[in-house]
């Protein structure tokens, strides 16, 4: 009975993939016509069977530009990115959709410390951090056996050296790991789709406006009371704005 119920999933799953295959090229085929409302149920009935690349949302993103849905577009190009960090033509899309948000907000750079600290945390992922570390461990573990093994003098100072670079190698490492982590933790994006929301100084609708944000724009959420977050945006002000007005980036 269990082969039986597994062997059902993986066809169910072959069938499934077959037909998102057959969607994501009438998606386009609609896209080429110029039909991209019709193109953006496709892709979109593809997203509710839970499959997700850069390719579906790139072209949805594509789709919605064209139609100058400002909001959707971003949303969806952010996704691709999420995917593909490096494709260079998701993040040019990416300029050009921004080019249409009404919101032109200055974002406060990092400096001094702070800002070579976190380019070094970011310069690879909390996996890739945690492989040095690995690999700092067993470099030392292997040079200090020949330290201790060894009888020369000159092998038995180069491999203490080298095993000591090798643990301090993974204590850095995994303390860039750790590091990391927390900064993806704390990161949490989100687009406003709201054509315009007021963004108050506490989570009611009786409280000061602080400001008004408009459709397209990324904020940062901080944290959720109720049906509001807590947003920050690129010039580190922070208000509440409704649940209903943004939708969060992270997740699939």
């Amino acid at each position: 009975m269990k082969h039986i119920l597994i062997l059902f999933i993986m066809c169910l799953s072959v069938f499934v993939n077959a037909q998102n295959d057959a969607r994501f090229n009438e998606g386009n085929a609609l896209y080429n016509q110029g039909k991209y409302a019709e193109a953006i149920k496709k892709y979109e009935a593809i997203l509710e069977t839970e499959e997700h690349s850069a390719a579906l949302y790139y072209n949805l993103a594509n789709a919605h530009y064209k139609l100058n849905n400002i909001a959707p577009s971003i949303f969806y190009y952010e996704k691709a990115k999420q995917l593909s960090p490096n494709d260079k033509e998701i993040q040019n899309n990416i300029g050009f959709a921004k080019n249409m948000t009404v919101d032109a907000i200055d974002e406060v750079p990092e400096v001094g410390f702070s800002r070579i600290f976190n380019n070094l945390v970011n310069t690879f992922s909390s996996d890739t951090w945690s492989k040095i570390a690995i690999s700092g461990v067993l470099l030392f573990v292997f040079l200090f056996l020949m330290y201790h093994f060894s009888e020369a003098t000159t092998q038995k100072r180069v491999a203490f050296i080298v095993s000591a670079a090798g643990i301090f190698i993974a204590g850095f490492s995994l303390v860039m790991a750790f590091q990391k982590n927390s900064l993806q933790k704390k990161d949490n994006p989100a687009i406003v789709f709201a054509q315009e929301t007021r963004v108050k100084a506490n989570p009611n609708k009786t409280s000061e406006e602080v400001f008004r944000l408009h459709e397209g724009t990324k904020v940062q959420v901080l944290e959720t009371y109720n049906n509001w977050y807590k947003i920050e945006i690129a010039d580190k002000t922070t208000g509440w704005i409704p649940l209903s007005d943004v939708r969060l980036l992270k997740g699939f």
